[in-house]
């Protein structure tokens, strides 16, 4: 009943804690990421990955323990930090010892018999041994001249050596360091500027989208038909069962082309009132932001705390690559194994990767949600509170925790078995069927695809959950109850408003290109500034990204809280709207036109209600 329906809903009034059995779960969960990394460390694996250890297991710098079946295991290396190559050796190893104090051989040979040993031949390295250079903080050392990293650079040494474009472009890189950083700052200012300035120019974008879509189809359309006529004279004096065939081909291309405009243009006429709608929600968002002049630097705080954990979680990586017991091989070294269940903490530490790096983003969609929704139903913006960020960051502490960590691990049950299935492609590569492939790939797309509409629908439910403070599953119903009973309009906002976002993104990445090559040209006579160019323009790009994605999430997070407003509210005494005065324009416009037409009823007829006593600024 409509009754129910209107208890149900009551945004910002009610606070209470949402999944908490989940949170406790992701509690649990990142408990066990810290055993890991307690694990790997109490075992000696950090200590084998900073300090360095030699092939019998022996750690640098400290006593070591006798490896059973291992001859030079248990050694004691208190004053031996590293192991390092730091000459061109074309000398003696004997001379080099006594020179240095480093023994380059095998532990089992003594200084005095490096040349009068037969074993010398297998037990010390070859000549020439390459000049090293110690590694920072890491007390190892690793060869000096490239060369020495052919396996895996040869392509790269072939193109140093064969031109000087690379040094060329590097200097023009350090040349132009200071312009560099110039045209980055520009383009910081330019997405932030964009992002407030973008309501004004949204229905000229409209205007050029419409545009450039009708002059697409109808070019296209138009030269398959003129290619198909002037196909049709030619092959009347060739037959040619070749030609016959490429004139069937041109005319199918033609009738799909043609139908295909006739249905796009059938859209764009149902969908044009709706359009009107995504114009109205852009300039709402850079109302938004203006109010909250903080959304701007969300992207940079997610970010901060990805890298910060993704630092962590290589450099726990790193110690499981060094961790577990010592044991003898074939060839009479050392290696560290697992073994048991503990061989299967990889597999743990992988999932926890993609699950807290969800989790995350997921912060930063219920906080922007939060905020947004605090903006939208508060009636009197002055009353805001101070910081609408941190006070949804408060709640998102306080009570969503549980939510968020249920959302990001639904997110995380679709990724890895898209992620293995990439994997077993990947490995399979030019070895499975031509139907095996087709099916691999059909799976790796449908889990793409359900993973992109479960994003989608998670962050409609943390916005719902923003609103009336429910648990995930439900807020997750009433969000694609609502997306559900407005599909036309989300529809427009998702391709109008997304590509009216990717125009945005081009502007801004040409404007910094352009300033960039006006700038660079001054210095064209001794910098080559192709690769200046080419980094400041990726670097406006991702700029841009990062901005414009929030200003996408601010217009959808809008577009829920409006949808859920006229639903409810028709702008009586009592049951007045909380949307912005461009918002109601649009709605009274919307029930002019219908009035118009004799539609009043309809399926949008609740939410056209004359409107009284809205309080909007």
């Amino acid at each position: 009943s409509h009754k129910s329906s209107k208890r149900e809903w009551k945004p910002l009034e009610d606070h209470s804690c949402t999944d908490v059995p989940w949170l406790l779960l992701f509690i649990l969960f990142c408990v066990g990421m810290g055993f890991i990394c307690g694990f790997s460390i109490a075992t000696g694996a950090a200590a084998r990955l900073l300090s360095g250890y030699d092939s019998y297991g022996n750690i640098c710098g400290q006593k070591n323990v006798k490896v059973e079946g291992i001859i030079n295991s248990g050694l004691d290396l208190t004053h031996k930090k590293n192991i390092c190559f730091l000459f061109f050796l074309h000398q003696s190893f004997f001379f080099f010892f006594l020179s240095t104090g480093s023994s380059l051989c095998s532990y089992e040979l003594q200084p005095s018999e490096y040349t009068t040993d037969p074993r010398a031949a297998k037990l010390c390295p070859k000549y020439p041994v390459p000049e090293s250079a110690p590694i920072p903080f890491f007390h190892r050392c690793a060869p000096v001249n490239i060369s020495c990293y052919a396996k895996f650079a040869e392509a790269l040494i072939t193109f140093v050596s064969d031109s000087s474009v690379l040094h060329r472009l590097i200097s023009g890189v350090m040349t132009s360091k200071e312009i560099i950083m110039g045209l980055c700052l520009l383009s910081l200012v330019l997405s932030m500027i964009l992002m407030v300035i973008i309501r004004y120019i949204s229905r000229v974008l409209v205007w050029i989208l419409t545009i450039l879509v009708i002059l697409g189809s109808l070019g296209g359309t138009g030269v398959l038909w003129w290619l198909y006529a002037k196909q049709r004279i030619s092959a009347s004096a060739v037959e040619t069962q070749i030609a016959k065939d490429n004139l069937q081909a041109l005319l199918i291309y033609a009738i799909s082309a043609t139908v295909f405009t006739v249905i796009l243009f059938l859209i764009m006429l149902i969908m044009r009132k709706r359009v009107a709608l995504t114009i109205a929600l852009f300039h709402v968002a850079g109302k938004v932001f203006i109010h909250l002049p903080l959304l701007v630097f969300q992207p940079f705080w997610t970010f901060f705390v990805l890298i910060l954990f993704w630092t962590y979680w290589i450099t726990v990586l790193l110690f499981l690559g060094t961790t577990g017991s010592p044991v003898p091989n074939e060839e009479g070294f050392v290696e560290f194994r697992m073994v048991g269940p503990l061989k299967y903490m990889w597999w743990y530490h992988v999932v926890g990767l993609i699950w807290i790096s969800e989790f995350i983003l997921a912060c930063q969609q219920m906080t922007v949600a939060g905020a947004v929704v605090t903006y939208y139903f508060t009636r009197e913006k002055r009353n805001l509170p101070f910081t609408p960020i941190l006070a949804s960051v408060n709640r998102l502490v306080c009570y969503h925790l549980g939510t968020v960590a249920k959302g990001s691990f639904i997110i995380t049950l679709v990724k890895i078995p898209r992620m293995i299935l990439m994997y077993i492609h990947t490995q399979l590569k030019g070895k499975e069927n031509a139907c095996a492939r087709c099916m691999l790939k059909a799976c790796i797309c449908c889990l793409w695809c359900l993973e992109k509409c479960l994003t989608y629908l998670n962050q409609n439910a943390y916005t719902a959950t923003a609103i009336n403070s429910t648990n995930f599953c439900t807020s997750a119903k009433d969000a694609f109850v609502i997306l559900v009973e407005n599909a036309l309009r989300v529809a427009a906002i998702n391709t109008v408003g997304d590509f009216m976002l990717f125009l945005g993104k081009v502007l801004i990445v040409c404007s910094t290109g352009l300033a960039g090559i006006m700038l660079l040209n001054y210095q064209r006579d001794y910098t080559i500034w192709v690769l200046p160019l080419i980094i400041v323009c990726l670097f406006a790009f991702l700029v841009a990204h990062c901005f414009l994605s929030i200003y996408e999430m601010v217009v959808d997070v809008l577009f829920l809280c409006f949808a859920i407003d006229t639903k409810y509210n028709d702008g009586s005494p009592g049951r007045e709207f909380y949307m912005d005065k461009v918002l109601m324009e649009f709605v009274e416009n919307s029930r002019k036109s219908m009035k118009e037409a004799g539609r009043g009823g309809g399926a949008e007829g609740r939410e056209l209600k004359p409107m009284v006593g809205a309080d909007e600024e």
